[in-house]
């Protein structure tokens, strides 16, 4: 763990990347991330951001600029906002430019994380007190019915009854409207008079409007809505409402208009819709739990990247409150116990001192904590095979938890730790089950991940010390810092693939393009170019070049197809600042000019300029063997390939 003095190293270092006061906008933190709003994320370059020491990985998702630390990130959320003035404890300012610009998804996806994210250390904490309380109970150590047991319960509780005022808090700060009557407003769901008329199951009007007789403890969807219609009625009856009269009319008039909406339409179309939720999982599990069951355990690395499992807080937080949860827990039980065992994989394999820490690290954070980010952005994600062989493990296990219909009686981060959340006295066997999965999906990603998911030569990874690795017909000698690499082979079948840009060669999974990043079309490398001169980087033919001009197609003379990708999503540039200097069907020497570039006019248009430059008939060779972290010029290998 870093101390606090490299804490603050690291923090003048993060500070300073993503642009400092000038460019951040808002800053909030969850358990391992520091969640970034930019105005402008074209001044933040990833790979610098990733090479500063404590951060595990970042991600562009749902509007932020995310950047993962791990359990540290407290420290360091506490250190840069003693650097800056910018909006802090999760007030996230709305911009409605920057909702039109991104879609339905990312904007719903970062609604939810930005109002939820600030809650998880109370959820955590009260779900640890119900887990505490029931290895009490269970253990016949405390009576359910003593007073201390009833006080212990009210303080585990506290968190998950009172959701909807926390939420309406986040929520309105995410809005920008007024937070004590956000406050107020929700304390109207829960008041006890109102509770008591809901309890007596009476018909209830008010003015001569129905009110519906729902429960609104612990519950998302209703208070989630209402802060938003609350955002139109703010705007609205400040529109309205004269200045001299203002301070006296407005609070009053908010109030009112949003305690009656909350009551008679909001809140009931909420609470349809959270149970409509529930219904179609109760029905999935019912139906087809198994397969429910299996494809959620698989998916959930892929849900919890996206902040979408958030989406799903009605189900599994009413596990804490109401009525056990079947698919949501389990899964993530399964889940993250099989990335912390895939992150223990690799620590035990790798013979990098550096990865081995990180992977300790993280695999002690997943699978007694729960908390996967570290395992997943340090780890698994960034070496790819570790997270199949975890989400195949996953899916596995999950279809034995769908079968048996697991159960999780409590809210907690599913973890080795937090197994007591599946014990119950209506299910003698569930605990017993939860076990066998939780044991399961350790011996199974143990098992897969050490035989097939990871090794350093695999994954390109070397030890502190230079190493030679040395395969049928070769000898790869690669320095430790990655800087240089030499290739000396007895195979006349080794093929050499120079830069075709000058600029500085960087590894293809740091490129913020899934598609490329994933290596979906091919393995190879990237650039990040210092010129907009692309000459031919071996000799043989112009394929393909893209009626946009931003990408284009060759074949080597030895059989090698590759694509030159010239910055990312700039086919939207409609090839303004391309120009094409060869032909389809031109035969072109190395060294040769393929294309001039306006690198200046693509950065100032908004987009990134480094450049993919992709083996697309990967498959038909032994191995692609990038040279990365090195600045080289069209005289340079970028690739070797095999």
């Amino acid at each position: 763990m870093a101390n606090q003095k490299e804490i603050e190293q690291s923090v003048q270092q993060i500070y300073k990347a993503v642009g400092g006061d000038n460019n951040i906008k808002s800053l909030t933190h969850c358990i391992t991330r520091l969640r970034f709003q930019l105005k402008d994320w074209n001044k933040v370059d990833d790979q610098t951001v990733k090479n500063i020491p404590g951060v595990l990985g970042v991600n562009r998702q749902n509007g932020q600029y995310q950047i993962i630390i791990g359990n540290q990130v407290t420290d360091y959320y506490n250190a840069i906002t003693k650097l800056g003035h910018f909006a802090s404890n999760g007030e996230v300012p709305a911009d409605d430019n920057d909702d039109q610009k991104r879609g339905l998804f990312d904007r719903f996806a970062d609604f939810i994380s930005s109002c939820m994210a600030p809650l998880i250390p109370a959820l955590v904490a009260g779900g640890l007190m119900k887990l505490i309380l029931i290895v009490l109970t269970t253990l016949s150590w405390m009576s359910d019915k003593s007073q201390t047991y009833i006080l212990l319960s009210a303080i585990g509780d506290a968190p998950f009854y009172f959701l909807p005022i926390e939420l309406a808090y986040t929520s309105a700060k995410y809005f920008r409207v007024n937070q004590m009557l956000a406050v107020c407003t929700a304390g109207v769901l829960i008041y006890p008079t109102f509770t008591a008329l809901v309890k007596a199951g009476h018909a209830v009007h008010m003015m001569g409007l129905p009110v519906t007789l729902a429960t609104y403890s612990a519950s998302v969807i209703p208070i989630l809505m209402t802060v938003w219609a609350m955002k139109y009625i703010e705007h609205w009856i400040d529109a309205i409402t004269p200045n001299q009269i203002k301070s006296i009319v407005k609070p009053l008039a908010e109030l009112f208009i949003m305690g009656v909406l909350a009551l008679v339409i909001i809140g009931p179309i909420g609470t349809y819709l959270g149970r409509l939720l529930s219904m179609i999982m109760i029905f999935l599990n019912t139906k087809v739990g198994w397969l429910a069951m299996a494809l959620m355990a698989s998916l959930m690395p892929l849900i919890v990247m996206t902040g979408m499992h958030w989406a799903f807080a009605p189900i599994f937080l009413a596990a804490s409150v109401a009525s056990p949860d079947s698919l949501i827990l389990p899964a993530m039980l399964i889940s993250n116990v099989a990335e912390g065992t895939a992150a223990l994989v690799v620590a035990l394999k790798t013979k990098n001192v550096k990865l081995r820490g990180v992977a300790s690290a993280a695999s002690v954070s997943a699978l007694v904590a729960g908390i996967t980010e570290p395992a997943m952005y340090g780890v698994t994600l960034k070496y790819k095979r570790p997270l199949y062989t975890a989400m195949i493990s996953s899916g596995i296990v999950g279809l034995f938890a769908g079968i048996f219909h697991i159960r999780a009686f409590a809210y907690a981060n599913p973890s080795l730790i937090s197994l007591p959340q599946f014990i119950a006295k209506v299910a003698p066997h569930n605990f017993m089950y939860a076990v066998l999965c939780a044991a399961g999906s350790v011996i199974l990603t143990f098992i897969l991940t050490f035989m097939f998911g990871y090794s350093d030569k695999m994954v390109g990874v070397q030890a502190d010390q230079t190493t030679n690795q040395s395969t049928d017909n070769k000898t790869v000698t690669v320095s430790s810092n990655n800087s240089d690499v030499e290739l000396e082979s007895g195979s006349k079948n080794t093929k050499k693939v120079y830069a075709p840009m000058n600029g500085q060669l960087v590894s293809l999974d740091t490129v913020d393009d899934n598609v490329f990043s994933s290596k979906m079309m091919g393995d190879g490398v990237s650039i990040q170019p210092t010129n907009g001169e692309i000459d031919a980087p071996f000799d043989g033919k112009v394929v393909t070049v893209f009626p946009t001009k931003h990408a284009i197609g060759l074949k080597s003379n030895l059989g090698i197809e590759l694509m030159i990708h010239i910055g990312l999503n700039t086919v939207e540039l409609k090839g303004k600042p391309f120009t094409q200097c060869v032909a389809v069907g031109d035969e072109v020497k190395k060294g040769q000019l393929l294309m001039k570039v306006d690198l200046k006019a693509i950065q100032e248009a908004g987009y990134d300029t480094t450049t993919p430059i992709i083996v697309t008939n990967t498959k038909d060779f032994v191995e692609v063997e990038p040279v990365v972290n090195k600045k080289v010029t069209t005289d340079d290998v970028a690739m070797y390939v095999i």
